[in-house]
């Protein structure tokens, strides 16, 4: 390592240590004069160069309307200082959600904007995470929202990182920003990939007939009679006998388990069975097969619809994952 790069490193490691103990994480972050920092832009030393060398102009050759001009100028660096500020000042930011992403694709990130005290125009807000492209939002009252779309490299719980917000506003003459560190955190499903799994040979695959609660042609037992349950269901027999109100439950009858299996693809490493698993769930749900997971040391319950594989995919994206 070469002595500029160990001294960049150095500074990186003071740097984000002292920013994690001036602007901790939060779940609400409101901007005030501890979070804001502001500094001149490129335009604004140039513009500070031109001001000094009118300055110059006019003390050579005694000129007052040069002086003049050169005094304006100055002013306006000063005025435009508190109002680059107070763009920022006051700012709410809270981060509402991070969507479910496949590893490999972008997170959407929704932000809440708000303001601290009377409502007023705040433009040209530049919001961005690490790795993500920015994105200009603008807060003409008292809420609003914008999206960002963050990389989710790896599956397992996503943190978006430190949202830089930083403002030119309103001559580009200042650069003002903050690095706000929210709280919250999304999940990354594994990748799919497709993989064709193996026969089993003790019900990994197609198996015996099954029922299935929930369907409306085979009967399956008597169950406690439930308040908005179909008269249809009752068992009047029973309820004559005196055995208390009855309702009859049925089910469906499937000709095969479907079991998302570990075992399916041997000889693959952890992670390439979890992307093939993960496609052969995607497939079978649209498909609105009944089907089931077994992981090392998990079994699920035979199931479908949108929140069983939704519940699934999480298992997937979390199994042998510390939070």
């Amino acid at each position: 390592m070469t002595p500029l790069a160990w001294l960049r490193s150095r500074y990186q490691r003071w740097f984000h240590g002292w920013l994690a103990r001036r602007i901790p994480e939060e779940q609400e972050v409101v901007l005030n004069r501890r979070r804001i920092f502001i500094l001149p832009s490129r335009a604004g030393f140039a513009f500070l160069g031109v001001v000094a060398l009118l300055w110059l102009v006019a003390t050579n050759y005694q000129n007052n309307l040069v002086f003049a001009f050169a005094a304006l100028l100055a002013s306006m660096f000063v005025v435009a200082i508190f109002h680059s500020y107070a763009n920022l000042s006051g700012l709410r930011l809270r981060v509402e959600q991070v969507d479910p992403a496949f590893a490999g694709h972008r997170a959407r990130v929704v932000i809440a904007l708000g303001q601290q005290g009377r409502p007023r125009l705040r433009d040209e807000l530049t919001l961005s995470f690490p790795g993500a492209s920015p994105v200009v939002a603008t807060l003409p009252g008292a809420a609003a929202s914008t999206e960002l779309f963050v990389p989710a490299p790896r599956r397992g719980w996503l943190r978006p990182g430190r949202l830089t917000v930083e403002s030119h506003y309103p001559l580009g003459l200042f650069r003002v920003w903050t690095h706000v560190l929210p709280a919250c955190k999304g999940i990354v499903y594994p990748r799919p990939i497709r993989g064709e799994p193996l026969a089993l040979g003790d019900g990994g695959g197609e198996g015996e007939a099954r029922l299935v609660a929930g369907g409306s042609e085979d009967f399956i037992g008597l169950d406690k009679y439930r308040p908005g349950e179909s008269l249809n269901r009752v068992a009047w027999k029973h309820q004559a006998q005196g055995r208390g109100m009855l309702s009859k439950q049925f089910g469906e009858s499937i000709s095969r388990s479907l079991w998302l299996d570990w075992r399916a693809f041997p000889g693959l490493d952890r992670e390439a069975r979890l992307s093939r698993l993960c496609q052969w769930l995607l497939t079978v749900s649209a498909a609105d097969e009944v089907y089931g997971l077994r992981l090392p040391g998990v079994e699920t319950e035979l199931a479908r619809g949108p929140a069983h594989r939704d519940r699934l995919l999480a298992l997937l994206a979390l199994f042998e994952v510390a939070d």
